[in-house]
């Protein structure tokens, strides 16, 4: 979920350059995936098209897995999500930092993050990547939410909330998987809603 540049104006220029430079790897990298399949693109290929070194490619991903699975969209989320009003609810508040970050989002950018989702979906190195990187995102969010709360991280409510908000996004995903016209983002948001009906009741 690519963040536009215009949409970074304290970022300074070596910032800015680095944002661009990973957003045009990417780019390339899922081009060349489309083209000739997942397995079949290397990451000479990718850094080729990009006109850079492989070992620049890994300065940018650590991962061939990454360049598909990660964006600059979930450290934009955690500044959003630390900026919400102290007095709502966990789950209220990350649908909340979601929907102020989808407005940061250009429509290309949504569209290329349905053609990472399909991706992810018709390949099984990245469907795994994707499953292992769950447990990290959960810790994160259940951080986020033990700062909030005034909660250990390491409390079994505060793991339980984080978990609500992961299965909310992993049933958002799965949703579109089935629904090739639904909204990414906005399938996210409904299903926190969801959840955070449930949690209120």
């Amino acid at each position: 979920m690519g963040v536009t540049l215009d949409d970074q104006p304290k970022l300074g220029l070596r910032e800015r350059k680095k944002l661009k430079t990973r957003a045009i790897i990417q780019q390339n990298a899922i081009r060349l995936f489309r083209e000739q399949g997942y397995q079949e693109t290397t990451v000479e290929q990718i850094a080729a098209a990009s006109e850079i070194s492989p070992s620049t490619f890994f300065r940018y991903f650590q991962t061939k897995e990454a360049v598909v699975i990660e964006d600059d969209f979930d450290p934009m989320l955690i500044e959003l999500y630390r900026r919400q009003p102290p007095e709502l609810d966990p789950i209220e508040t990350f649908r909340r930092a979601v929907i102020e970050g989808a407005a940061l989002i250009s429509d290309e950018d949504r569209k290329a993050v349905r053609i990472r989702m399909e991706l992810m979906s018709a390949t099984p190195e990245l469907r795994a990547a994707f499953m292992s990187q769950t447990s990290s995102t959960l810790t994160l969010i259940a951080d986020l939410i033990a700062e909030r709360t005034g909660r250990h991280n390491g409390d079994l409510g505060v793991y339980a909330l984080a978990g609500a908000v992961v299965g909310a996004t992993m049933g958002a995903h799965a949703y579109c998987e089935r629904h090739p016209e639904a909204d990414y983002i906005e399938t996210i948001v409904s299903a926190l809603e969801s959840v955070e009906t449930a949690f209120r009741a």
